[in-house]
């Protein structure tokens, strides 16, 4: 069952595409085909990817009134729950959908991994019948970075980008007014954006080096993308 939605859902379809782009464009690049395959991808999940910039956007937007009725509800957590569940309904809001199309793009990027290192070999068993296997593949990417080898410039150019991307995510850090007791949940935020500002940059420098150098461009595109679309939506709902 995993196998049969891994396949038909992800890796196919995904290494289908990017041995498409490998035969399509000019000098059979590989990292050029994974720009494509990720921008393809991306417009594919452009409908959920816009309602979770535009939920971000909101959040920001309601985020005062978030505060005063978590000081209001202090310790009561069902009356908590209750209003804040009545401003996500006013405002059409779905908290989670930030998270949904991070958990999509994990089997994505895994997708994509695997599609990359098992080249230059062609899988000809699993192209579709419209896709051509190409005569040759050039695993250099511009002609200087193997994407099937480690890269620390690609890495470091992948954890500055989600850097950048956290920044224009996430919303200004709360200011403490002083004598002001401590709150956990405003502690708790700030704590999970100084992750994302700093943490989450490291850890994907980290990783992409580890791994192969498909997965920094993945990623550097990726973010790069996304923070045109925060952009994009910041502007449209001009909050």
């Amino acid at each position: 069952m995993f196998s049969y939605i891994w396949h038909t859902i992800f890796f196919d379809p995904i290494y289908n595409t990017l041995i498409f782009f490998v035969d399509t464009i000019r000098l059979h690049d590989v990292g050029l085909a994974v720009i494509a395959t990720v921008i393809v991808v991306k417009v594919i999940l452009l409908p959920i990817a816009l309602k979770a910039s535009r939920t971000n956007q909101l959040m920001k937007k309601v985020q005062p009134e978030i505060k005063a009725i978590q000081d209001k509800y202090k310790g009561k957590r069902e009356e908590l729950a209750l209003h804040l569940m009545e401003v996500y309904k006013r405002e059409k809001l779905n908290p989670f959908s930030p998270l949904l199309i991070l958990i999509i793009q994990i089997p994505v990027l895994f997708a994509l991994y695997f599609s990359v290192t098992s080249l230059p070999d062609i899988k000809s068993e699993l192209l579709y019948t419209f896709v051509p296997s190409p005569e040759t593949i050039n695993m250099l990417f511009l002609g200087t970075i193997a994407m099937d080898a480690r890269h620390m410039g690609l890495a470091l150019l992948a954890g500055i980008t989600m850097h950048l991307l956290a920044r224009v995510t996430l919303p200004p850090k709360t200011e403490k007014k002083e004598g002001e007791k401590p709150d956990f949940m405003q502690d708790m935020q700030d704590s999970m954006r100084t992750m994302m500002l700093y943490v989450m940059p490291v850890v994907i420098v980290v990783f992409g080096y580890t791994f192969a150098a498909v997965i920094s461009l993945y990623f550097t595109i990726s973010n790069l993308t996304s923070i045109v679309q925060e952009l994009y939506v910041r502007k449209k709902i001009a909050v």
